[in-house]
């Protein structure tokens, strides 16, 4: 289980709902961020991931992260390539997680992948956004676990659109839309319409 303190003059204290502490965005349009709700133990936690892509002067493009694996990113980029054209050869990419968080959590690809692009076509999400999947090297998105769990978080924060893989089947809670979508193609156009 995972606890989040904060450091006061009185001392440690807990913090009761610490998806704050992860998103700074949350009703800004900024290209190259997107939101997602992780499970941390029992907790679901909001999580916003950052993405910054520049056109590189090196030979080897860098390829920088923070909370975020680099494998996990470099098959992303190999996905967004393949998949969605993204010229993302000459470029580099920088991802990171508010908060210092670690993130393995397979939810968060969807995320990454969609703030990589508004990333590199300097084009915000709509407010109020929020994307789950697993991306798959195929380019499919996969279902993950807690689907309904985390999209209930994400409602209760007020996130209105959440863009999801299409074979899962749940219902959208009250005040949320449903964008779902069977590949990393759809999630993109998704994100946008």
């Amino acid at each position: 289980e995972v606890g989040c303190f904060e450091l006061t003059e009185d001392g440690i204290v807990g913090l009761s709902d610490p998806s704050g502490l992860f998103l700074s965005h949350i009703n800004m349009l900024v290209p190259g961020t997107c939101v997602t709700v992780t499970i941390e133990g029992r907790r679901p936690l909001a999580l916003e991931v950052q993405a910054l892509v520049v056109p590189s002067p090196l030979a080897n493009p860098r390829r920088t992260t923070s909370g975020i694996d680099n494998s996990r990113l470099a098959m992303i980029l190999a996905v967004a390539h393949r998949h969605l054209g993204a010229k993302l050869m000459e470029t580099d990419v920088y991802v990171s997680t508010i908060g210092g968080a670690k993130i393995t959590d397979p939810a968060v690809d969807l995320a990454l992948l969609l703030a990589i692009i508004s990333a590199l076509e300097d084009k915000a999400l709509p407010v109020g956004t929020i994307a789950l999947g697993e991306v798959g090297l195929a380019g499919e998105l996969r279902s993950v676990t807690g689907i309904a769990q985390r999209l209930q978080e994400a409602a209760r924060l007020g996130f209105k659109r959440a863009i999801v893989p299409a074979n899962a089947t749940l219902k959208a809670p009250a005040g949320m839309k449903l964008l779902q979508a069977q590949t990393v193609y759809e999630a993109v156009a998704a994100a946008h319409s």
